[in-house]
């Protein structure tokens, strides 16, 4: 289908133009070369290092008093150097390439008519070229059924003799042969990794320590590549390759023996060998659409015009879908800085877990385009951290619950980073990870979900939150310490600015919203043991300060009036209550939703959304604004100048070869704005078109879960709404929210009855709310007879 296919008619010149395929644990990336390619290879769970021990992590939680009084008597140089002291001695760890094959695949180098393609709709990756006669089609997936990469070379250009890549790792490995055919090649990740922006020696370091008993070392895992190579037919052969990775559990020790994982990996190559190369792709795609074919965005009825191209802000929806799908899946790692993809030993930024905006953007559309249980592995990711970082929370805050900072690993790393106070003192990653849980109920209803997971992460969030709360001058309760992440303001006497102070825009939003669901879940399913805490949680949130207005009408970045250093900073991070936030709402917080858009207006003039992520966050932020020029702006520089030749997203940096780093988190987050252009579920109704682009003048889109459990499909044409319907998971009201120029409605059950629907006041401009008793289960259907009322 051509609306779901990247094509392109040039081999890459850079990893961020390539291919990206994957089954959410293998990763391949792919060059689109002519006959020789090179596929590098990853696993999800491969990463440097190994488990954490309180020993190498630090323990000065006396010094929070002293930072609290300096704070407190603003005294910003003696706090800045008392956050510093409060900082550990490490870092995270960086997630690990495996390597790359090197494959002779064709006899032919003329690239006559050469293309790549990747079929987004059926995870299929091709590279086609040569002259009439010697044709040759590489054709590449990767395989969750069979977890597998499978590549298959049709055409008289295929090479007349088969014969096996060579595997190249930027770890020390060993390669064998042990039967024709079949390559194996084993070796170690580095014991430790400094961060790529850390300038110390050794930054590499590999283990030395020969494997226990039981296998295991303390760290720098094992791994190992199988890769066969076969004709299967006059003009066709195949490759298939394997991996196994020594990764036990983010608190064990992981493996390294060789042999063992050798073994794993050949005896993957050696079942999918029995297969047929018809059957293996067929496997493949049945599993990869069980996942794609849940949601559909059609905008083929929009030509190109002055306000953009729908068909690649479509390109771009499905492309970060298939990206989501194939770097997360049940049972594997959470999408980290590049998903699965990575060919460096000290990749950007560690390619780690960011989580002060990153690592949320990646789920951000997980739940709205039906990919709840993608979202899996970001849960459990949450959920590990509540345990990890109770340990953190006592030895560095004195505290009861857990704190994680603004870097994880796999090892689920939770201490504050030895780096700048910026960002290393932002010790309320817990609350926004939270919020991923909440939504996983919020959407699916689960009251398993609720009573376990969710209280459990949200208890453990709120206990933490409470006791980082202190009065401040006015009575009112504030986090202390707190930052804007990575944002500096400047005052004297500090020329370079500081960045610890107390109460911040998006640490009050986090904590106002943790202990308001955590008073929700626990009033429904909490124990007796939960009464004290809820008690506290309850009257914290009498007394918390919330965000102010300054003196110009814009939202305050910091509790009070502070010049920032950087008016265009890419973080958005005092706009948290409107995107992803739901505190701010244009019905029901109408002043505060006016000064984040003063804010907003003010954060663009100065030049922000200058990287790939901070765009998609503006453009998320438009959606919930309903500015629609300003979507369309954002669309535009994610499309034309954010994005490269295969559509990932990007982030400039100078330092970095073709100044450009890839970032999965700009592909992800801009499908979440795209779904919120069309419909947002946060107001307490299912609202539609309601920041829809000029240029989208007709279109279709279904799939699309909201909260409360409910799933819509929306029609429109000539920029009206037509049809709707509306499936529901459970009875109740369902109160749908509609551009109030529609002309009459129609609402009609499964059996085409009529549904008594009623209109209910609606405190949002130019919209109206239609409101009906909605059962179990059921299917309504909302028609538009045209015209304007």
């Amino acid at each position: 289908m051509r609306r779901h296919t990247i094509q392109l008619t040039e081999p890459a010149t850079a990893f961020h133009d390539s291919f990206l395929i994957g089954n959410g644990s293998l990763g391949g990336t792919l060059r689109g070369a002519v006959g020789t390619e090179r596929i590098d290879l990853n696993l999800d769970s491969l990463w440097s290092g190994g488990p954490v021990t309180a020993e190498n992590t630090g323990s000065p939680a006396d010094l929070l008093p002293q930072l609290r009084e300096a704070i407190r008597a603003e005294d910003n140089v003696r706090a800045e150097k008392l956050a510093q002291a409060m900082m550990g001695p490490g870092w995270t760890e960086s997630y690990q390439p495996l390597g790359w094959l090197e494959w002779h695949y064709a006899d032919t180098s003329d690239a006559t008519g050469y293309h790549r393609r990747l079929n987004l709709a059926d995870a299929v990756a091709t590279t086609g070229y040569g002259p009439a006669g010697a044709e040759a089609e590489m054709s590449s997936f990767v395989s969750a059924p069979d977890n597998v990469l499978v590549v298959t070379v049709t055409g008289p250009g295929a090479a007349s003799h088969p014969v096996l890549p060579t595997f190249v790792s930027p770890h020390p490995v060993t390669t064998a042969t042990p039967r024709p055919g079949l390559l194996v090649a084993t070796g170690r990740v580095p014991a430790r990794v400094l961060p790529n922006y850390v300038d110390e020696e050794p930054a590499v370091v590999y283990g030395e320590d020969e494997p226990d008993g039981a296998g295991t070392v303390a760290a720098g895992a094992g791994f190992a590549v199988a890769v066969a190579v076969e004709r299967t037919g006059p003009e066709e052969l195949r490759l298939i390759a394997a991996a196994a990775g020594g990764f036990r559990g983010y608190d064990r020790r992981p493996g390294a023996d060789l042999a063992a994982l050798a073994r794993s990996a050949e005896e993957t190559v050696t079942r999918a060998l029995t297969r047929t190369a018809e059957q293996l792709v067929q496997r493949h795609v049945q599993d990869y659409r069980s996942y794609f074919d849940r949601v559909d965005l059609d905008l083929s009825a929009s030509p190109a015009a002055d306000h953009g191209d729908p068909a690649r802000a479509e390109l771009l929806f499905h492309f970060g879908r298939y990206l989501l799908i194939s770097s997360s899946r049940p049972g594997t790692q959470a999408a980290n800085l590049q998903g699965i993809w990575n060919i460096d030993v000290r990749p950007g930024w560690s390619a780690n877990y960011t989580t002060n905006i990153n690592v949320e953007m990646n789920y951000w559309a997980a739940e709205s385009t039906a990919l709840q249980d993608v979202h899996g592995p970001m849960l459990t990711l949450a959920g590990d951290l509540a345990e990890s970082g109770t340990d953190t929370a006592a030895r560095y805050y004195g505290a009861a619950g857990a704190v994680v900072h603004h870097n994880t690993d796999i090892w689920r790393f939770s201490t504050p980073v030895k780096g700048d106070t910026q960002w290393a003192t932002w010790p309320t990653g817990l609350y926004w990870l939270a919020a991923h849980v909440w939504d996983h109920y919020e959407y699916g209803g689960n009251d398993d979900f609720g009573a376990g997971s969710a209280l459990r992460v949200h208890r453990s969030a709120a206990l933490f939150a409470l006791d980082m709360l202190v009065p401040d001058d006015d009575g009112l309760l504030v986090t202390s310490p707190s930052t804007s992440p990575e944002h500096r303001f400047v005052l004297p006497p500090a020329p370079r600015g500081s960045a610890v102070s107390e109460g911040t825009t998006m640490d009050q939003e986090l904590v106002h919203e943790v202990l308001s669901r955590y008073v929700t879940l626990a009033e429904r399913f909490g124990r007796g043991d939960d009464d004290g805490l809820l008690a506290r949680a309850r009257h914290a949130l009498g007394v918390l300060r919330l965000p102010g207005i300054g003196a110009s009408g814009e939202l305050l970045e910091w509790k009070d009036e502070r010049p920032g250093s950087e008016p265009g900073h890419r973080h958005l991070s005092h706009l948290y209550g409107i995107h992803p936030g739901t505190r701010i709402t244009e019905g029901g917080t109408p002043e505060v939703f006016a000064a984040a858009r003063k804010a907003l207006a003010t954060r663009l003039q100065h030049g922000s959304g200058y990287t790939g992520w901070s765009q998609a966050w503006i453009l998320c932020l438009a959606a919930r604004l309903r500015d629609t020029g300003l979507a369309e702006r954002s669309l535009d520089v994610l499309l034309n100048d954010l994005t490269s030749w295969s559509l990932l997203d990007l982030h400039p940096h100078s330092e970095w070869p073709g100044g450009y780093i890839f970032q999965i988190d700009g592909n992800l987050g801009a499908v979440a704005g795209i779904v919120e252009l069309l419909v947002q579920s946060h107001e307490g109704a299912v609202s539609l078109l309601k920041t829809l682009p000029r240029g989208w003048r007709s279109g279709h889109v279904a799939g699309i879960r909201c909260r409360g459990g409910l799933t819509v499909d929306v029609d429109w044409d000539a920029g009206e709404l037509t049809t709707a319907t509306i499936r529901t998971g459970s009875s109740g009201p369902v109160v749908v929210e509609i551009p109030a120029t529609g002309g009459d409605l129609t609402v009609t059950d499964a059996a085409g009855d009529p549904v008594d629907a009623f209109d209910t006041p609606c405190a949002v401009p130019g919209r109206r709310r239609l409101t009906w008793d909605g059962r179990a289960a059921s299917y309504y259907r909302l028609v538009s007879q045209g015209g304007r009322s």
